[in-house]
């Protein structure tokens, strides 16, 4: 299976890394607009660098494009993928509208294709623990979460030519950084019916055109009430807060470790990590989501987070952003 990377910043390594490593990719190119970027992984795998991502599709005719450019840029270059029977593995956010989704959607049904988008961290074994406990019913019911997201970007992070941009970035915090925890919310909690939120530029004013703290109260399937707060304003990068109240008990992940709440005192269960892969905050699932998204193209089987369940969370970004201007509750189709 041949594999292209598109977009060769940040967390493109991990995407790099991953299809360099699997068994069934060959990778044959690196994409970016500044050079420097695609020639680096070209000499890095001794592959082809391009900066025209048509081009690239026209002369490699790769079987698999990874997207990792500005969020921008991938529904467009998504849609062009499955329209020429392309699989795409998508970095967040999967689209930056409710019409992109759609068009993204509608790409996908008339493609022979798969397409995912990446949410890694419904990998983490914290997660799996806690879908598993709801699942079996083990606790009974869930009936509240609350999640926090406290991270740091500064002024250096917001530097280059597209972060922190309504143009291009289309968001910050709750696109960016927060919709992973978004999607986790309405992975374990159910799809999100309506939701009210305040979004705000706390501490970058004159910095970034877009948001950095946002507030939201999720009313989710079968009655789930869920609270979301997030900050880039905070000193560090605290692991991700996710907790699940049950009618018979709680549990709590805190980054990738997971405990049991009794009596108010949480005592932590051990878990076998995942492996390395990305910064800790993150989540180390990068590389299972995407040796399992090649195994679903290999076996021809489903995979999970499609252009349907995994633009749950965006739709959800989007209601937010529409609720904290209008001031009122929005409720999702």
């Amino acid at each position: 299976m041949k594999v292209a990377v598109v977009g060769c910043g940040g967390v493109s390594a991990l995407h790099f890394d991953a299809a360099f490593r699997s068994p069934c990719a060959q990778l044959v190119a690196a994409v970016d607009i500044k050079p420097e970027r695609a020639r680096y992984y070209a000499e890095k795998y001794g592959i082809n660098a391009y900066t025209d991502y048509y081009e690239m599709l026209e002369k490699e005719r790769p079987d698999t494009v990874h997207i990792c450019t500005p969020h921008c840029f991938h529904t467009e270059y998504s849609v062009r993928a499955l329209n020429e029977g392309i699989n795409v593995l998508c970095e967040k956010p999967c689209s930056v509208n409710d019409e992109e989704i759609e068009a993204l959607q509608n790409a996908q049904r008339n493609s022979s294709a798969k397409y995912a988008v990446c949410f890694q961290n419904r990998y983490n074994a914290c997660i799996r623990r806690v879908i598993e406990a709801r699942d079996s019913g083990v606790y009974g019911k869930i009936k509240a979460i609350r999640a926090f997201v406290t991270w740091n970007r500064g002024e250096d992070y917001y530097s280059d030519d597209w972060h922190g941009t309504l143009a291009m970035e289309c968001g910050s915090l709750l696109i960016n950084q927060a919709i992973h925890t978004i999607d986790l919310i309405t992975y374990i909690g159910g799809k999100a019916l309506s939701l009210d939120a305040h979004i705000a530029n706390d501490h970058l004013k004159g910095v970034i055109e877009t948001e950095d703290t946002a507030c939201i109260r999720f009313e989710l399937e079968n009655g789930v009430n869920a609270v979301f707060y997030g900050t880039t304003g905070y000193g560090e990068n605290a692991p991700v807060f996710i907790e699940v109240v049950f009618e018979n008990g709680i549990l709590r992940c805190e980054g990738e470790k997971f405990f049991k709440v009794e009596d108010g005192a949480p005592s932590e269960i051990e878990l076998t990590p995942l492996g390395k892969g990305g910064k800790d905050y993150w989540g180390s699932g990068h590389p299972v989501l995407i040796n399992d998204f090649y195994n679903a193209i290999e076996n021809g089987t489903k995979f999970e987070t499609d252009a349907f369940s995994g633009a749950q969370a965006a739709k959800a970004v989007f209601a937010a952003y529409r609720s904290s201007e209008s001031g009122e509750r929005v409720f999702l189709k």
